[in-house]
């Protein structure tokens, strides 16, 4: 093998090291580029991606807590079935609100109009296409310590990216809501967030199954005949 040959194979394996480098160097620059508005971007798009999804829901608010199933179709229908309180049940169905209070035999209903759809962005339904286009016009979004997992909490072997989000307007009912994101998947696994009252409500999801086909029907709740009905407990169609 004459010297330029072996000259050239030495050459030509430099390029393909710095090739290789420059790859990696490439890659290392693009992930630290993330930033936290891109990250909540991304998640937007993932939940823009998924027509339905289903998951075991916990609510704490101060020492009050809730567990129950919470369900959501593409766009904005969502449906809670509570196990504490049991019976309790929370249905939007796109145009109406209903909320069953079995401890009060009571049934609160309200027409939700279009402008009020999108007005503000409150509870589990912030995990949603919708809820999340809400939140990326309404909040500036921060990570809470870079864009690298965390613990999920102290002592667990959950990672998730934390993004602390601060609102833009007074008007908003939370004063910061804390993501918590699985950097697998890019699904919410816990919201966290300081009302203006400085009330800390979270709300956990776990057992997260998308795509299952769940029906519009899914979504219309009737409430036990026996229950007394209140109407435009929210606000009146003339507000």
């Amino acid at each position: 093998m004459g010297f330029s040959t072996v000259k050239n194979r030495c050459f030509m394996l430099l390029l393909s090291l710095i090739g290789l480098f420059t790859v990696g160097v490439t890659a290392a620059v693009a992930q630290e580029i993330i930033t936290a508005e891109r990250y909540l971007e991304m998640v937007a798009e993932r939940y823009g991606s998924i027509r339905d999804y289903e998951a075991r829901l916990t609510i704490k608010s101060g020492n009050t807590e809730m567990f129950g199933t919470v369900s959501h179709l593409a766009p904005s229908f969502l449906r809670i079935d509570f196990t504490k309180p049991l019976e309790q049940v929370v249905a939007f169905n796109g145009e109406m609100l209903t909320i069953y209070l079995p401890e009060y035999r009571a049934t609160l209903n309200q027409s939700i109009t279009p402008s009020r759809k999108s007005s503000g962005a409150s509870g589990a339904n912030l995990a949603s296409a919708q809820g999340l286009a809400l939140l990326r016009r309404n909040y500036i979004p921060a990570f809470v310590t870079g864009p690298d997992p965390t613990p999920l909490e102290g002592g667990s072997n959950e990672m998730v990216v934390n993004l602390r989000l601060s609102r833009r307007s007074i008007s908003e009912g939370f004063r910061e809501i804390i993501l918590s994101v699985n950097p697998s998947t890019r699904l919410i696994r816990r919201i966290s967030g300081r009302t203006i009252a400085e009330v800390q409500v979270r709300f956990d999801f776990t057992d997260i199954k998308i795509n299952q086909g769940i029906p519009e029907q899914r979504f219309i709740y009737d409430s036990p005949a026996s229950a007394n009905n209140y109407n435009n407990f929210l606000f009146s169609d003339t507000d």
